[in-house]
């Protein structure tokens, strides 16, 4: 008697815990589902069309300059919500404990059109660390093991800057610009994106409309870090 024994295909698109995790379309959501393409419509040979841009995504340059050189003694992190650059850019990221459940397609967008997606974890208990006591901060934050830090909710103090400090952060990552009820919401008053923004997106199908906004202002997206 032949015995048909099921093939399980792992798609591990709810993307991995911890801070500044950089989404490989290939690795994160594994070998197996980024080998799978639709069997019909435009998807199968021209993805970007499916998630409606009329033209591939630009590849993302060569950064002009890298991240910066590490002093030995450590240093208050800095807090950035843009990155200087003349390179045509901006910075997709998200967290995935702000209790948003990502869309279905999300997942499928990312592999298919290679998104540089920067992932944080913010710290292991998922709650605000301004206002805690050194030592309560510096074990939520090293915790997350590792080199970029969002502060959960956005919040921070001088000695979450000095806990980050004694846990290798390089950097405080905050956004200049967030998808908020499927608008694009900015923290100052240039209102539209510009070269190093970054932008705090939720994974929703709303990214798709985003990505359609910064094709047209002659940006594309790239990883944040090979920047910071």
């Amino acid at each position: 008697m032949r015995v048909r024994v099921p093939v399980a295909v792992a798609l591990a698109a709810t993307l991995l815990t911890g801070c500044a995790q950089s989404v490989d379309p290939i690795e994160r959501l594994g070998k197996k589902a980024a080998q799978r393409v639709h069997s019909h419509g435009p998807a199968r040979e021209q993805p970007y069309r499916h998630w409606g841009l009329t033209t591939p995504l630009a590849p993302a340059p060569k950064p002009s300059s890298g991240p910066p050189a590490r002093s030995a003694a450590p240093a208050l992190p800095p807090v950035v919500d843009h990155v200087r650059t003349r390179d045509k850019v901006v910075f997709l990221t998200y967290d995935h404990d702000a209790g948003v459940r990502p869309a279905p397609g999300f997942a499928d967008m990312v592999r298919q059109l290679r998104l540089p997606v920067t992932e944080f974890g913010t710290t292991q208990d998922h709650r605000p660390v301004a206002g805690l006591p050194y030592d309560a901060q510096r074990t939520e934050i090293c915790g997350t093991r590792t080199r970029l830090l969002r502060p959960p909710y956005g919040t921070y103090d001088t000695t979450t800057r000095r806990a980050a400090a004694d846990c290798g952060i390089s950097a405080l990552v905050l956004w200049r610009a967030a998808t908020t009820t499927g608008t694009l919401t900015y923290t100052r008053g240039d209102h539209h994106l510009a070269p190093g923004d970054i932008v705090r997106i939720t994974p929703t199908d709303t990214t798709a409309r985003l990505l359609r906004g910064i094709q047209e202002r002659g940006l594309t997206v790239g990883r944040l870090e090979d920047y910071l």
